[in-house]
C-alpha cells in the first residue's frame, strides 16, 4: 500500500520529536557502565518518598480503570491554586495538554504563535493539525522578544505559546513584560503559557500567570510533575483556564487519559513540601556550581530559572562527552549549533561533567 499517497501532506513532512539519548543506551553502544544523563531536565533528587509509597499501595489497583475526573488530584489542586475545580485538565504530562489546545483550535488556514528556540513539541503539535508554526526569533539575551511575538499574531492567529522558564534557553520574562503583551492580545487567540520550570524561578518580578485566568478569558496555564516532583517516568501534568475554555478542552481529552497510579503519586508528591524544597535546594546550588566552574573555564552560561543551563560548549564538544559518558543536550536542531543544555544534576555528577570538561578542553588542540 503506498501511504505516502494518503497520509496527510503535514504529517508527511513532519519531524518527529528527539528526546534525549538514554544513559542505558549509551552504555550499551560503548560497551561501557556508569554513563550519566544530564540531558532531560529529569529531577536528579527522584521521586518522593511518599509518591513511592503511594504508587506501591495503588499497583494492587492497576485492574481497575482510573478516576476519569482525577478527583482527588482536582481538588487537591484548587485549594492549592485557588482556582475552581473546573478549571483545571489533566493530561498524561503537559505535553498532552498542547495536544488538546492544538485539537480545540487549529486546523488548516490557522497559525500558532511562538518564540524560537523554545519548547520542540509547539511546532509538532501546530503541524499536526495542518496549522501554520510561527516561530518567533529570541532576542539578543535568548529571550522571549514579547514585541516581536505581538507583531507576527495577525487575524489568523488562534494560539500563542510563551514558555516562561524558556527551554532551552532557562530565560525568563519578567511581570511587567508579560503583562504588558498578556493585556495587548487579541480575543481571538488563546494566550497558552507553559510553566513546566516555575517552581525552580529565582527572579523575584517573574510574572503572576494565574492573575491572568479572570483578567483574560482565553488563558491557560500548563504545569507538571515532571520536574521538580520527579514524576517524569508516570507522564502526568496539568492546566489552568478559565472555565469555559477549560470545559472545551475535556472535550478533546480521552477517557481515563491519567493513570490511577500517576494521578495517587502526584498527590502524595504535591503534599510533600519538604522533598520539594530539598528538590529546589539541590537545583539552586546545582546552578551556581555550573555557572561559576563553567565560566571560569571559559565556557559561557546564560542566567537561567529552570533546572538546567544554557552553555556555549563549541559545535564538537558533545560528542567527546558522550564517549565519555556524559549525555548532555545538544541544540543543532533548535538553531544553536555551539551550545548544548546541561541538566543540573546530583553533586557528584556536576562534578564529574566539570572534570570531564577540562581534561577534555585541556587536550583539545
Amino acid at each position: 500500500m503506498a501511504l505516502e499517497r494518503i497520509v496527510k501532506p503535514h504529517i508527511r513532512s513532519l519531524q518527529p520529536y528527539q528526546p534525549g539519548k538514554p544513559a542505558e543506551e549509551l552504555e550499551r553502544e560503548l560497551g561501557i557502565s556508569g554513563a550519566i544523563k544530564l540531558a532531560s531536565n529529569e529531577s536528579p533528587v527522584g521521586p518522593s518518598p511518599k509518591a513511592l509509597a503511594a504508587v506501591r499501595a495503588e499497583l494492587g489497583n492497576v485492574h481497575r480503570y482510573p478516576d476519569g475526573a482525577s478527583f482527588g488530584l482536582r481538588s487537591a489542586l484548587s485549594r492549592r491554586l485557588g482556582v475552581h475545580a473546573r478549571q483545571l485538565v489533566f493530561g498524561a504530562g503537559a505535553d498532552e495538554i498542547l495536544e488538546f489546545l492544538a485539537k480545540t483550535l487549529l486546523g488548516p488556514g490557522d497559525e500558532a504563535v511562538f518564540a524560537w528556540p523554545s519548547f520542540a513539541m509547539y511546532p509538532i503539535v501546530v503541524q499536526g493539525m495542518g496549522a501554520t508554526p510561527v516561530g518567533v526569533p529570541l532576542d539578543a539575551s535568548y529571550t522571549h522578544d514579547l514585541d516581536a511575538m505581538r507583531r507576527a499574531v495577525t487575524e489568523r492567529t488562534r494560539l500563542v505559546f510563551v514558555c516562561n522558564p524558556n527551554n532551552p534557553t532557562g530565560t525568563s520574562v519578567g511581570a511587567a513584560a508579560f503583562d504588558a503583551f498578556a493585556a495587548s492580545l487579541p480575543e481571538s487567540a488563546v494566550l497558552a503559557v507553559d510553566e513546566a520550570y516555575v517552581e525552580y524561578v529565582r527572579r523575584s518580578d517573574f510574572p503572576d500567570a494565574l492573575a491572568w485566568l479572570e483578567r483574560r478569558p482565553g488563558t491557560i496555564v500548563l504545569r507538571t510533575f515532571s520536574k521538580i516532583y520527579g514524576l517524569a517516568g508516570l507522564r502526568i501534568g496539568y492546566g489552568i483556564a478559565d472555565a469555559e475554555l477549560a470545559d472545551y478542552l475535556q472535550r478533546a481529552r480521552h477517557p481515563f487519559n491519567v493513570s490511577r497510579v500517576a494521578e495517587v503519586a502526584a498527590l502524595a508528591a504535591l503534599d510533600d513540601r519538604e522533598h520539594v524544597e530539598r528538590s529546589r535546594r539541590v537545583n539552586d546550588e546545582g546552578v551556581e556550581y555550573l555557572g561559576r566552574e563553567l565560566t571560569a573555564l571559559g565556557i559561557e552560561v546564560w542566567p537561567t530559572d529552570a533546572n538546567f543551563v544554557l552553555a556555549r560548549t563549541g559545535p564538537d564538544l558533545h560528542d567527546r562527552l558522550l564517549r565519555e559518558g556524559v549525555i548532555v543536550r545538544p541544540l543543532a536542531t533548535f538553531g544553536l549549533a555551539d551550545c548544548v543544555r546541561i541538566s543540573v544534576g546530583l553533586p557528584e555528577e556536576n562534578e564529574r561533567l566539570i572534570k570531564t570538561l577540562r581534561r577534555l578542553l585541556e587536550s583539545a588542540p
